[in-house]
């Protein structure tokens, strides 16, 4: 009987190219993913340095940076911040709710113009800033920014709310005016903000 001799692969080597193919996959996933928070990074800080010299341009024709009751009950958080601040304020360091969204709005509403929220401009307001749809239209990380045309705030690239705010706490624990504004970003997180996850916002102080 004629014996044939089979080429082939053995379960080690296959084992081997496995483990090799799932090492550069991994490889290539985790730079692909710093590269894009890289670059969602770089868009943040620019679009806070345009909306900086938005707000200085409207405070040069106001005498004040746009200012509301949305804006004074949102606080930054400050590395001076009083612990039992931050414990009972939690709802002001994350982006998802309404208070982030109300204050962003209200920034939006004053430098772009549109007091009706639809993306036009409102006859007779001044434009201190043109918006990219990006910054106000899109639905990320399964949230929805904006329905039938409705600007509901400012969003990051993160797929979160700017945070802005004309308020400040002092070491007492009392809120009160801010003579300047606090603008960030919270780089996607939406945990409470300890000195750990603050570092890693991009901000404007």
């Amino acid at each position: 009987m004629k014996r044939f001799d089979e080429d082939g692969f053995t379960l080690i080597e296959l084992l081997t190219v496995i483990s090799i193919i799932a090492v550069l996959s991994g490889l290539v996933l985790s730079t692909a993913g710093f590269i894009q928070k890289k670059a969602a990074t770089s868009r943040a800080q620019a679009e806070i340095k345009a909306m900086e010299a938005a707000c200085e341009s409207y405070k040069a024709d106001n005498g004040t940076y746009p200012v509301a009751s949305g804006t004074t009950d949102l606080l930054a958080v400050m590395t001076n911040l009083p612990t039992p601040a931050l414990s009972t304020r939690s709802l002001d360091y994350d982006p998802t709710q309404a208070t982030y969204k109300n204050s962003s709005l209200y920034l939006y509403s004053q430098l772009s113009g549109d007091t009706t929220y639809t993306g036009q401009v409102t006859s007779g307001a001044k434009v201190y800033m043109e918006f990219k749809p990006a910054m106000l239209g899109v639905t990320l990380n399964g949230q929805q920014i904006s329905t039938s045309n409705h600007v509901t705030s400012i969003v990051d690239p993160f797929g979160y709310s700017y945070g802005y705010s004309t308020a400040y706490i002092g070491t007492s624990g009392t809120s009160g005016n801010n003579p300047t504004f606090d603008l960030w970003s919270t780089a996607g997180s939406t945990s409470l903000a300890t000195s750990g996850t603050q570092a890693k916002w991009i901000k404007n102080w």
